[in-house]
């Protein structure tokens, strides 16, 4: 173990500008000074200790003039100096004069104030020499009886420390404690001497445990919290204990304190797999979700819960409380609804879909009486997603589902209305008895909608679904209600003149009749506004949107009205109502044709737009079968192909989820007998308990591959040469925000080299945390020197630095050996993830940082330049495997990953097979990446660039 690895109890921040005093003025200070001079004496001189300085002869300056003072601060903080001082001589003997300081402490134990004993005890704890406390043990032990319980509770903790380091000194500890727990009644004390028995003597404590098993729910929580600790780990030791405490786990779910409830739950589920067991832990956990406030707790619950979902036995037992999970929708917070949603929805069933609508339902009324807010916004598109996802498994609801839905096609927040748009396509589609529901809530909110995209979507919907007169008929009716007065060009040019009035306008048109006493047409919100002012935003829907330029809902209007009019033609015999409603359909083309040439609009017309009007013009003109098959008829195949094959892909990720879940067991496994189990055998099992320390401690241990060894060898790099004097070579190991470098130095000389220092400097976002201690090695040696480095965002990263020394005996200056850099790889950071194609886009939008990366490789085929490219980057392809199958010579991909600081990387591959080149000419074009922050873009471009390389090596 090296110096930087002891055992550390206290920490003092120092500062770094301050000059060290000389060992003089402290003598001076110490022996003549106020108590305060005394007092900063005595602060500097610790960290004058600290910081590798010896300080001999200040030791019996302090112990004749500071030692017998009583001042509260000063005895802190000789508890302080008494710990780090070296009390050995350099062969290994005690100290003569810690004699006089074991005497004082002696004292303090017998001190009238409980402060001082109890803090003495404290720091007896964190001695290491058993010779300064022998005669201090009679004075420990009678400290079990003061009065007061903070002395009693650090005494039973300096019992514990001492019986495990030098058992010698108190072989009757286990059973001085047993006594002292029996009559004991503070909670912090009972605690401490419960531990104790636990680690030193466990049948003891599971006797103590077996004689008040009945008041275990009467105890404070921290002993609870031990109990539930002990139960744990006797009955992973021994399972045919379990019958005798399950009970006290059960009793201790109904606990005041969270945190018992939460170690009882969790501890249950290990010990029993009952689906009562499994239940009275779903609904502890549920219940400490909806009362706990921090939004941390609830996500490391939920966490629970979802684990508990993944065991196909324990899945059955929780779909029964879909309803009571659903309670947690009550947060605010839209990270705990989204995981709350998508586990009712894995666990939702036939037997509680119709419960689960009827609050989704309510749940997404109440967001539209709230005040606006970002969350509200996107909490809403979560609850359109659920319900969707529930039609599309359980058709039966779509019908109670989608009249709510629909009111939100109207919605400012284009994301949510486009979810609602989504979900009305394919439920339109697949339920042929809900269209005619669907068509009457769609002409209903038609006039509300506010979004252009939305409204184009609208359109195409109606276009391709009214199939009946009157519903043909509606459209038209609300198509001339959006675009308002035609022809629209006079109409806009009389306007800007002022020429037309509001009542010059009503009884210009009477055939339209614009406005009535009961306002059946509201048409004339575009022209009884007298005031310019409010011109543009009285217009009508589809005309307020023409006017800004945006012509391609012209298109989508444009075979709208192509498609409804051919089916207006094959119902409707009467051919002067066909021509009628075919030559109204082309004055408004022709209208807006008209309106996209002229310079009213804020942006002309595109080609692209010209040429779909111009072309439904010629199709209306001409009418014939063929082009009335590809508009009807084709249209409709090909949204119901996408949508079998998106059904398709969804049923295949399903049944790999459950293929997962499903724990196969071949004919021949042996079967594992919970009594049969030898202890041995039973301790290979995970130690939750140990599990959620390492975690806390951030030593999560990661899932190394096949063989760990060879994999730890992968990540050693060498620093230095093998002729150097110093030879040495480093370990990295990456944690989520730390680098732990384990840096192994061999003295290759014969010399004894002092004063060996591992000097580190770092480049980019990374930070040394705490300078590596000098050390001192013998000729041959080796020693191993850890330094750990922060890490605050995913770039590529470098660590360099050099070792000095001095050669014992030398009077040359210090030596030194330059190391090679350590490059931080960035794939230890970047994790495959998954998004919609919407989030895709908007994030594409967003993010402000591109690299073009031009491909240079010498693979042949595309998809195996995509796999490497993969491979290489940790990155996941969103593009669905049938779109990437075949070959025509090109391939264009989306690429996304995620960064364990929540940073996204985005990629977007577009790659060509020169076929003119011949069979063998390696694929050619580029890969842009997007992220939030240069360093991210910049780093994935070089890995990318690298692995190129390499592949054409």
């Amino acid at each position: 173990m090296t110096a930087a690895e002891n055992v550390c109890y206290t920490l003092i921040n120092v500062a770094s500008d301050s000059e060290p005093p000389s060992e003089v003025s402290l003598k001076a200070d110490l022996e003549k000074g106020e108590i305060k001079a005394k007092t900063e004496a005595l602060k500097k001189v610790i960290i004058m200790i600290l910081n590798g300085e010896k300080l001999p002869g200040l030791l019996m300056t302090i112990i004749r003039f500071v030692l017998p003072l009583h001042d509260h601060t000063i005895k802190k903080l000789l508890l302080v100096f008494w710990e780090i001082v070296p009390k050995t001589t350099p062969d290994g003997k005690l100290l003569q004069e810690m004699i006089l300081v074991c005497d004082a402490y002696r004292k303090d134990l017998q001190h009238p104030n409980e402060f001082i004993r109890g803090s003495t005890l404290r720091f007896l704890c964190k001695l290491k020499e058993s010779e300064l406390l022998e005669p201090l043990m009679p004075a420990i032990r009678a400290c079990l009886e003061h009065r007061h319980s903070y002395v009693r509770r650090n005494a039973v903790l300096a019992i514990y420390t001492i019986y495990r380091n030098f058992e010698h000194l108190i072989p009757d500890a286990p059973e001085l404690i047993h006594d002292f727990l029996v009559n004991e009644k503070d909670a912090s004390c009972k605690r401490n001497a419960f531990m104790m028995l636990i680690h030193a003597d466990q049948d003891r404590a599971l006797d103590y445990l077996s004689t008040c098993i009945d008041q275990v729910h009467t105890f404070g929580d921290i002993l609870q919290l031990v109990i539930v600790e002990l139960i744990y780990k006797v009955c992973h030791a021994n399972p045919s204990e379990r019958a005798r405490f399950i009970r006290c786990i059960y009793n201790l779910l109904q606990s005041s304190s969270p945190a018992v409830k939460y170690e009882a739950a969790g501890t249950l589920v290990t010990l029993s797999s009952a689906p009562t067991a499994i239940k009275a832990a779903a609904q502890c956990y549920i219940d400490l979700i909806i009362k706990e406030s921090d939004n941390n707790v609830k996500l490391i619950v939920l966490d629970r819960l979802i684990e508990l979902k993944e065991h196909p036995t324990h899945e059955r037992v929780l779909q029964d409380l879909v309803m009571d999970i659903l309670r947690v929708l009550s947060t605010p917070d839209l990270e705990v609804r989204k995981k709350t949603l998508q586990l009712a929805l894995d666990l939702v069933s036939s037997r509680n879909v119709e419960e689960l609508v009827i609050v989704l339902k309510k749940e997404v009324i109440k967001t539209n009486n709230v005040t606006e807010h970002e969350d509200t916004d996107k909490y809403r598109q979560l609850l359109v997603r659920t319900l969707h996802s529930c039609s599309v498994r359980f058709p039966d609801m779509a019908a109670n589902v989608i009249p709510v839905l629909m009111e939100f096609l109207s919605d400012t927040n284009e994301a949510a209305a486009a979810d609602v748009l989504e979900f009305v396509r394919e439920a339109i589609q697949r339920f042929d008895n809900l269209r005619p529901l669907i068509i009457e809530k769609m002409l209903e909110v038609f006039h509300a909608i506010k979004t252009v995209k939305i409204y184009r979507g609208a359109l195409w919907i109606l276009g391709e679904y009214c199939c009946t007169k009157d519903d043909i008929q509606s459209v038209m009716t609300e198509v001339r209600r959006s675009l308002g007065e035609i022809p629209i060009v006079e109409n806009e040019i009389k306007k800007e003149t002022g020429e037309v009035k509001p009542e010059d306008e009503v009884s210009a048109a009477p055939a339209q009749k614009l406005v009535t006493e009961m306002g059946t047409y509201v048409t004339q919100s575009a022209l009884s506004s007298s005031r310019p002012s409010k011109k543009e935003e009285d217009r009508p829907p589809l005309r307020g949107f023409l006017m800004d330029g945006d012509f391609y809902v012209a298109a989508s209007l444009a075979t709208t009205l192509t498609k409804v009019a051919l089916r207006y033609v094959a119902i409707v015999q009467d051919k002067k109502k066909q021509n009628s409603f075919v030559a109204e359909a082309m004055l408004f083309m022709v209208t807006v044709l008209h309106l996209g040439k002229s310079s009213l609009p804020k942006k002309p017309i595109t080609d692209d737009d010209v040429d779909r009007i111009s072309l439904c013009l010629k199709v209306l003109s001409e009418c014939s079968p063929l082009m009335n098959d590809i508009f009807n008829k084709e249209c409709r195949k090909s949204l119901s192909h996408m949508l079998t094959v998106r059904l398709e892909e969804e049923k295949l990720s399903q049944k790999k989820e459950s293929e997962k879940r499903n724990v196969t067991v071949q004919a021949d496994d042996p079967i594992s007998f919970m009594q049969l189990t030898a202890k041995n055998e039973m301790t290979s099992k995970e130690d939750q308990f140990q599990l959620s320390l390492l975690a806390a401690m951030g030593n999560t241990q990661r899932k190394e591959a096949a063989d760990p060894l060879a994999s730890k060898l992968n990540k050693v790099t060498q620093l230095t040469g093998f002729s150097d004097p110093v030879y040495a070579e480093a370990y990295v190991h990456v944690n989520q925000y730390d680098i732990v470098l384990d840096v192994l130095v061999v003295n290759q000389t014969s010399d004894t080299l002092q004063n060996c220092t591992l000097e580190l400097a770092t480049l980019g976002d990374l930070k040394l945390v705490e300078k590596p201690s000098p050390l001192t090695l013998a000729p041959h040696d080796f020693a191993n020197i850890k330094a750990n480095v922060k890490v605050a965002s995913t770039e590529n990263g470098i660590i360099f630095g050099n070792i000095v020394y001095d050669v014992s005996g030398a009077a040359s200056d210090r030596n030194c050996v330059v190391l090679s850099d350590i490059h931080i790889d960035i794939m230890d950071y970047i994790q495959p993830a998954s998004c919609t194609d919407a989030e895709f886009r908007q994030m594409w939008a967003e993010f402000e940082w591109e690299n073009k990366v031009t491909v240079n490789t010498n693979i042949t085929d595309l998809n195996d330049y995509l796999q490497h490219i993969l491979k290489s980057t940790n990155m996941k392809c969103l593009t669905p495997e049938k779109a990437l199958s075949g070959f025509c010579g090109f391939m264009a991909a989306n690429l996304y990953a995620r960064s364990i600081f929540g940073e996204d990387a985005l990629a977007n591959v577009s790659i060509e097979k020169p076929i003119h080149l011949g069979p063998e000419a390696p694929v050619n074009g580029h890969i842009r990446i997007r992220a939030k922050s240069q360093g991210m873009a910049l780093s994935l471009g070089d890995k990318i660039n690298l692995s190129q390389k390499k592949a054409n090596a």
